[in-house]
């Protein structure tokens, strides 16, 4: 399985609020995002990993969390990342 890290300093540099920012909702929505598509081709191939199936399903339950949260405090932010990452909702 391939590792995302030179990618990840753009994700971040691309979806950060302000310039120290590396930890904000945007942010980690983006960073959860990548890690879910590229664990997701992985299940397509390996079937059987059901350690990485459940890992799959807690970042997806932490993504949801997030834009939930993005969903009540700003929501032109939320409907920007949605546009953006190209998830649907």
């Amino acid at each position: 399985m391939e590792t995302s890290t030179a990618s990840k300093p753009l994700r971040v540099k691309e979806f950060r609020i302000h310039e120290t920012d590396t930890g904000s909702a945007p942010v980690q929505v983006a960073l959860l995002t990548d890690r879910i598509n590229l664990l997701s081709t992985h299940l397509q191939a390996h079937k059987k990993d059901t350690a990485s199936r459940r890992g799959l399903l807690k970042m997806i339950g932490k993504r949801s969390s997030l834009l939930k949260y993005l969903h009540r405090t700003d929501r032109t932010q939320y409907q920007e990342i949605i546009k953006k990452l190209g998830l649907r909702k």
